[in-house]
Parts: structure tokens; C-alpha cells; sequence
């Protein structure tokens, strides 16, 4: 190999470039650019299941080594840059540290969320026993599988109620599937469809950074978006949706991934103006004006509320919590985890009212000035936060014969198959088959879960039946501190701790039983990503092994 360190500029095809099928890219964009080649590292540097992160003009590469096979995709999370170095390989796929977001390191294809691009892919060439990769020089962080556009003359159409990830996620992989018909997504929100995950994070985040796409992104690939638009209504025998401005839509075929709303507040003054639940981009911004400077009371030690109050910790004049619970998270994460996170908050001035309720709130002029606890506390308030649970919003559906738990959650199938013909459901809203409980149905409010959802959804309309088969991955933040969570640790047994809350440095294996059913970690990573590729590949992971002080089956760095 000649002149591998000096830039070529010549007239290239897709395939000379390293691209395939699925990656976006125009004929203008293609027709001249620069390439280079590095020999990157010797072939003996890796061994199998290895990887390494490497630089091609400037471009942060990562190189895998498999069954003797080395291949390089991007070096960073395409979610929000995680680098994948520090994350967790088995087999073909790599694994975010961060999100769990996980990608194929041969094609660099995105196979697990949350995120919505795959990976650029880079050639590489092994020649006497050493590794050169080629990049093309303009800076490729991430890659948009290859998409269809609207087909004018097919008028088929699919309506996907909600503007969330389920509902994103869906109408992407259709038209990453050759879909050429309608598709109408509708949602009561202002804003094109957002990452709803920061609002809690940065309230007063500007919009277009949480974008999930932007506009000319959508009408390029002719995904409609409805937005300020609320359904009242849905025939499932006419196939219509009716709307609140009296409006009616026909469909083909209808997503229902409309989501939860924040459970309101029962008590006398709940009505109250600053009494504010945080549902929508306009809801986070009037929080953060709301509790700048003033006295702000949040009800609930849920992720919602503890990542609001971790946020005003230094923006309001004070923030207090009242819990039902000794502590936080104490039935999703334990005591120990709660009682840690509240010392954080505690060490910047937070106050909690824990094992406490608020039995009413108290006003003046039509605004809170008070909140009465039932402990008979009386605490000043300017702003009252509201974060005590989420409702699954199928109210609209009562009228139908669409089958709804106990809970408010839409049934479906593994297929996210509705009761009703051509009716499916995706994200917060369901209830579904989870293959990790022997395909109990639950409803969990997880990103990462809608998005997977509604992939499905969107294969199922295509009549391609590819089962549900993902593992509950979520984070939270806490001043600049993340825990991460995988599985399903409903109704277990016992936690056994590596590490401690107290250096706040841990990975916590919640057992059930004989063996773990879920994982939690603070400052552990990989951990939580290794342990959740390893869920989702069936394997069983023991009590024995969680209590054991050998964690070389985690093959941890």
C-alpha cells in the first residue's frame, strides 16, 4: 500500500467510499471528495472482542476486532456522544455507557435506542500485519439509514397519534422499509416532536437543541406533522379520527402512542394559579421563570420531581420536597440509592419532608402562598411542582372496542398489535409482553422502550412480525451525577451492592429470587450496559454471581 498518510482527491463511487446501503447521501455530495487513509494499529493489537478508539483526520473511529474480523464504525453515540470506547462489546454490537444505545459494529446500523441515527461505517484493509482505515474527510458523526419519500400516487394512509419517540420512531422505520404512502403524525403539543427527556434536565433548554428532527428534515421524507391538533375521538369501524376543531381524518392504518399525563393533584387549592405540572415544553419553561429567585415546593420524589429540584437547587431562593416514602426512589431503587440521592440535594440546600403528604394548598389573589402537610407543617410557596405519577392517555378510546387495562394502558401483543385490526399502540401508553418476566404485560414509561415500540408498530404495519424483544434501559441526572438503571426490578427480594452509596460509587444488582433481575450504577460504567446486552441475550445471571467478589464474568476494564 502507497501513500496511505497522504490525502487523494479523486473521483469516487459510494462503494469506493466505504458507503452502503443505508447510509444518506446525495449524488452532488459524492461526486468529489477527499479521502484518507492511516494504518491505525497492528493486526496484533486486538484480539478477538477487543476494540480500540483511533483518529482518521480528526474523525474518532472505533475499531473492533471479531472472529478475526476487524471493521470500524464511528467512534461516538449517535444520541448524545457518548464515546463507545468506554462502553460494552459483545459479539456484533456495541453498546452505549451512557443511554444504552446500541449499535452493529459491522454496519454501523442502530439496533438498540434511545437515539434515531446509525453509525458511519469506514473501510479497512489488514496488509502485513498491520490495520489502515479510510475516512472520507468531511466529518461524518452520525448516518441517516437510507428513507423513501411520500409517493404521490399512493394514497394509503397512516395516522400515528402522539408526537413522542413511539410515534417518530414508527413513521422513520416505515419509510426506511420502502413505505411510499401518507403519514400523518398528529400531536396536541406546539413543537415538533422533542426530546422530552431534558425538560426535566434543563428546563429552560432552547427548542431547537431538543429537536428530534428538525422541520426540512420531516417534509424531506414526507412525514406530516400536525401539530396544536387533539383527538377527541376514534371509529375503528369507519377508520376515522376526530378531532377537537371538529375536523375528521381518515386512515389505513392507526398508531396509538399517545403517551401518559402527569396525575394531578387531589387536594383543596390544587387549582391554584403556580400550581404547575410538567408535561410540555411550555410547562418547563414557565417553571423555570416561575421559581427563579422565589420559593419553590415540589410534590413527589419521583425522576420527575428530584431532577426538578436537583435543576432549581441553584436558580430558585429554596426548594423543598415533600415524599410519601422514608425515601426517595425507595420502591424503584431502594432505600440505600434514595437516601444517597437525598443527601446530594440535602448538600445543596434542598429540604424534605419525607413519609409527609399535602393536604391543601392555600392561596391568594388566585395564587399559591402556602402549603399546608399533614403533619400540620405550613410551608411558604411561590410555585408548587406537581410530580406523583403518570396516567396513560386513552380516555379518547373509551368509545372504542380497543382493549384498556385496569390501568388506563392500551393491551397489545408482542407485535404491538392492538384487539382491533390495523390498530396499533407504542410507548408510555401500553401495556406489553415483556420477554425478560416470561411475556407479562407491564407499562413502563421508559424513552428507550417507545422508541423500541414503535419500530415494531411500524414493521407490524408492513405485515414484517418481528416479536418485541428489548430490555428496560433508563438514566436519570442529579447535579451533574448519573444513575443508570436496566431490567425489570419489580417485586424483588433483595440488593447486593458492589462498591457503596456512601463514596457514591456503585453497581447494584437487585435479585429476585435466585437470580438478578435488574442493575443500577453510579460512577460503574460499563457495568449497566454490559449487564444489559447480556439480559437481552437470554443469559442468566445468578445470585452466586452477584455476591461473589470475582466480577470477571462482567468483564469490566
Amino acid at each position: 500500500m502507497q501513500n496511505n498518510n497522504k490525502n487523494a482527491q479523486k473521483k469516487v463511487s459510494h462503494t469506493q467510499l466505504g458507503w452502503h446501503e443505508g447510509d444518506k447521501v446525495t449524488m452532488e455530495s459524492t461526486q468529489w471528495c477527499e479521502e484518507i487513509t492511516e494504518m491505525v494499529c497492528s493486526e496484533s493489537d486486538l484480539q478477538d472482542g477487543q476494540m480500540k478508539e483511533v483518529e482518521v483526520g480528526c474523525q474518532k473511529i472505533l475499531v473492533v476486532r471479531n472472529k478475526g474480523e476487524f471493521t470500524a464504525v464511528g467512534g461516538l453515540c449517535t444520541h448524545y456522544g457518548a464515546p463507545l470506547i468506554k462502553g460494552a462489546l459483545l459479539g456484533d454490537r456495541v453498546r452505549c455507557p451512557f443511554h444504552g444505545a446500541c449499535f452493529n459494529t459491522k454496519t454501523g446500523d442502530i439496533e438498540e435506542f434511545p437515539g434515531l441515527d446509525s453509525l458511519p461505517r469506514y473501510k479497512v484493509k489488514v496488509e502485513d500485519g498491520k490495520v489502515y482505515v479510510t475516512a472520507d474527510k468531511r466529518k461524518l458523526n452520525k448516518r441517516v439509514k437510507k428513507m423513501c419519500g411520500r409517493v404521490l400516487a399512493v394514497s394509503y394512509t397512516v395516522v400515528l397519534i402522539g408526537g413522542g419517540p413511539a410515534s417518530l420512531q414508527c413513521a422513520e422505520t416505515l419509510r426506511q422499509n420502502d413505505y411510499g404512502g401518507r403519514i400523518i403524525m398528529v400531536t396536541k403539543d406546539e413543537q415538533l416532536p422533542l426530546d422530552k427527556t431534558k425538560l426535566s434536565k434543563a428546563m429552560n433548554i432552547e427548542i431547537d437543541k431538543i429537536l428530534l428532527r428538525q422541520s426540512d428534515f420531516l417534509q424531506q421524507y414526507g412525514i406530516e406533522v400536525w401539530t396544536k391538533k387533539e383527538v377527541m375521538s376514534v371509529d375503528t369501524d369507519a377508520k376515522t379520527v376526530t378531532f377537537k376543531d371538529g375536523t375528521i381524518q381518515h386512515y389505513d392504518q392507526l398508531l396509538i402512542s399517545t403517551g401518559g399525563s402527569a396525575r394531578p393533584l387531589q387536594c383543596p387549592g390544587a387549582e391554584l394559579q403556580n400550581v404547575k405540572l410538567l408535561q410540555n415544553y411550555n410547562d418547563a419553561i414557565e417553571i423555570h421563570q416561575m421559581s427563579a429567585g422565589n420559593r419553590a415546593v415540589i410534590i413527589g420524589t419521583s425522576f420527575i420531581g428530584m431532577e426538578v429540584a436537583a435543576y432549581l437547587s441553584d436558580k430558585a431562593a429554596s426548594v423543598t420536597i415533600i415524599g410519601n416514602s422514608k425515601f426517595p426512589y425507595q420502591a424503584s431503587l431502594g432505600p440505600d440509592i434514595g437516601k444517597m440521592t437525598m443527601q446530594m440535594l440535602e448538600e445543596k440546600n434542598v429540604k424534605f419532608y419525607m413519609s409527609n403528604g399535602v393536604t391543601e394548598i392555600r392561596g391568594q389573589n388566585g395564587k399559591v402562598k402556602e402549603v399546608v402537610l399533614k403533619h400540620g407543617e405550613v410551608l411558604p410557596a411561590d410555585i408548587v411542582i406537581v410530580g406523583i405519577g403518570v396516567i396513560p392517555n386513552s380516555d379518547f378510546l373509551k368509545e372504542t372496542s380497543v382493549e384498556i387495562d385496569s390501568r388506563n394502558a392500551v393491551v397489545v401483543d408482542k407485535f404491538m398489535r392492538t384487539n382491533i385490526p390495523d390498530v396499533f399502540a407504542a410507548g408510555d401508553v401500553v401495556s406489553f409482553p415483556l420477554p425478560l418476566v416470561g411475556h407479562k404485560r407491564i407499562n413502563i414509561g421508559h424513552w428507550q422502550l417507545a422508541q423500541a415500540h414503535g419500530r415494531i408498530a411500524g414493521l407490524s404495519m408492513l405485515k414484517q412480525q418481528v416479536p418485541i424483544n428489548t430490555v428496560p434501559y433508563f438514566w436519570t441526572m442529579l447535579l451533574g451525577k448519573s444513575i443508570r438503571y436496566t431490567g425489570y426490578g419489580e417485586g424483588y427480594t433483595e440488593i447486593v451492592f458492589k462498591g457503596s452509596t456512601e463514596e457514591r460509587k456503585f453497581l447494584a444488582f437487585y435479585i429476585k429470587g435466585e437470580e438478578v433481575v435488574a442493575a443500577a450504577s453510579l460512577n460503574f460504567d460499563p457495568a449497566v450496559s454490559k449487564l444489559a446486552e447480556m439480559l437481552k441475550m437470554g443469559k442468566r445471571i445468578s445470585k452466586a454471581q452477584a455476591q461473589s467478589d470475582d466480577l470477571s464474568w462482567l468483564q469490566l476494564p
